[in-house]
């Protein structure tokens, strides 16, 4: 049986040391055929870096270790001096970045045997590398850099530094273009997506490729593969399960895999939150102390393909920052060609994000953790109908919020902290949900599947019948034809006493549409 590559970014390691590889030579071919100038981002440990380091075995012309891949009798292997550029140190300081640029600088010189005086600074320094390179070598210079964007994101709540970090990086690519007639081929990745304004000033010979469907797996695992390469692995597990817990990134091709959570789950054999424990998600309750977010709305946001393209550390949206570090992905896709409009509809990808990123919301809000004992009380109350115990549950939920809590964040003055808290518990929990749920007379606050039952949950602060309003708009008969039972749940909330006012709700008799039983 193969081995399983967890955590190895070596093209040569893998291929040599008996680890499954799934070929994205195909990919690999298409852009450096097709392409001079060329950036992909994607989430953290989607495969960036093994995908950069097989390009760099393809341009040092290593044909033997793709023996058996698709590029291997379609591609000449010639070979070019390769430049690769991998961030990865301290960045806290604009001078400890430098010297991080200036050991990256001086390994490459080492490797392609060229002298460029490294006591200047870093971008004259690059500048004589690829010149030398080409010169020595009489070849153009391919260009490699993984992680771009890593000594700005590392100081992401530090705007300050953050600039400093970025306006060095500018001057440092800017030599892409200045030595554009020395370079055969160049291919950035990161995590996020500056403008060109802001980092890529004037190269604008820059292509990118992350939303160009033919690249829409360049990273990442697929369904076929769980099935293929990972057979000896997958067959024990339920692929449905598997599916629903870690696939769902969509950068309009297939529906992907993170790798490192496939990886991980063939290897422990147990559902784990596996990428989401391997960050750190800390500047997102940064944002969420600065602005009052409504939760709920991250599960069906709209948004342009503009608002997906503007990283700016001056103007940091929550949503660009969801989406471009993977807690967001992209659900639907449409253009609009008349209009030349192009709509993405964003939302979490899977059931592992959704639990982590929705539990993280509930801690902030509250300021307490969810025990197991709770979830396994209000998850049970809900498969067996019994509304009476949901509502004890979460009447004490909003009781055991600490009031230095409302006080300190004044998040509690504002309507949709309810709506959020309330989303951010049963979204934790790992229930299906839809917030905003459109029918043909509105939209319901939040519906929720549980099995053969659907709840359709109406909040309200202040004294406004919330349950009248499901009744009287008659959101429920978008789902009668599902055959399920069917709840209207109206929630009222207190301002004052910040907690639930009144809780009513009502079954559906499905066959005759009339209101069966009420509280």
């Amino acid at each position: 049986m193969q081995k399983l590559p967890i955590g190895i970014q070596t093209f040569k390691k893998i291929r040599e040391g008996g680890y499954i590889y799934v070929d994205k030579t195909k990919e690999a071919l298409d852009l450096i055929q097709n392409y001079e100038y060329a950036f992909l981002f994607r989430p953290r440990r989607f495969g960036k870096s093994l995908f950069l380091d097989t390009l760099k075995n393809i341009f040092e012309g290593k044909k033997e270790l793709f023996r058996g891949l698709y590029i291997y009798d379609k591609y000449s292997f010639e070979e070019y001096p390769v430049i690769k550029i991998d961030w990865a140190g301290d960045f806290k300081t604009l001078n400890s970045t430098k010297k991080v640029a200036n050991f990256i600088l001086e390994n490459n010189q080492k490797r392609l045997e060229v002298d460029c005086k490294m006591d200047d600074e870093p971008f004259l320094c690059f500048q004589r590398l690829i010149y030398e390179s080409y010169k020595k070598y009489n070849k153009k210079v391919v260009v490699l850099i993984d992680e771009y964007d890593k000594p700005i994101l590392d100081n992401i709540e530090d705007t300050k530094r953050a600039m400093e970090n970025r306006d060095f990086l500018k001057g440092l690519y800017i030599q892409l273009k200045a030595n554009d007639e020395y370079i055969h081929f160049a291919f950035l990745t990161g995590i996020s997506k500056f403008s060109k304004a802001s980092i890529f000033s004037g190269l604008n010979n820059l292509e990118d490729i992350s939303l160009t469907p033919s690249f829409g797996n360049i990273c990442g695992y697929t369904n076929e593969n769980i099935k293929e390469e990972f057979y000896e692995y997958s067959k024990d597990f339920d692929l449905q399960r598997v599916q629903e817990w870690y696939n769902g990134y969509y950068f309009l091709k297939d529906r992907i895999y993170n790798p490192f959570d496939i990886l991980k789950l063939f290897k422990e054999k147990r559902f784990k939150n596996y990428w989401w424990e391997s960050g750190n998600p800390y500047f997102l309750i940064q944002m969420l102390k600065k602005h009052h977010y409504y939760i709920p709305k991250l599960e069906n946001l709209i948004v342009g393909e503009d608002l997906l393209n503007s990283f700016e550390i001056e103007n940091l949206k929550l949503e660009v920052l969801l989406y471009q570090a993977g807690y967001l992905t992209i659900k639907e896709f449409k253009e609009f060609e008349e209009y030349e409009i192009t709509e993405f509809v964003l939302g979490v990808p899977n059931k592992e994000v959704q639990i982590s990123l929705n539990t993280l919301f509930y801690e902030y809000f509250t300021s307490k953790d969810i025990f197991p004992d709770e979830k396994i009380k209000i998850l049970q109350a809900l498969k067996e109908e019994n509304l009476e115990i949901v509502k004890e549950s979460l009447f004490s939920l909003f009781a055991s919020i600490p009031y230095n809590n409302y006080v300190k964040n004044q998040i509690g003055k504002y309507e949709g902290y309810y709506a959020s808290v309330l989303y951010a518990y049963l979204a934790s929990l790992g229930l299906k949900l839809i917030a905003e749920d459109v029918t043909n007379e509105g939209r319901v606050d939040l519906s929720l599947f549980v099995d053969d039952v659907i709840y359709l949950i109406e909040f309200k602060v202040g004294r406004d019948d919330a349950l009248h309003q499901l009744k009287e708009k008659r959101y429920y008969e978008k789902y009668l034809a599902k055959n399920k039972k069917i709840y209207l749940v109206g929630i009222n909330f207190d301002p004052d006493t910040k907690n639930i006012e009144k809780f009513s709700w009502q079954r559906l008799d499905v066959s005759t549409t009339n209101e069966k039983g009420s509280v």
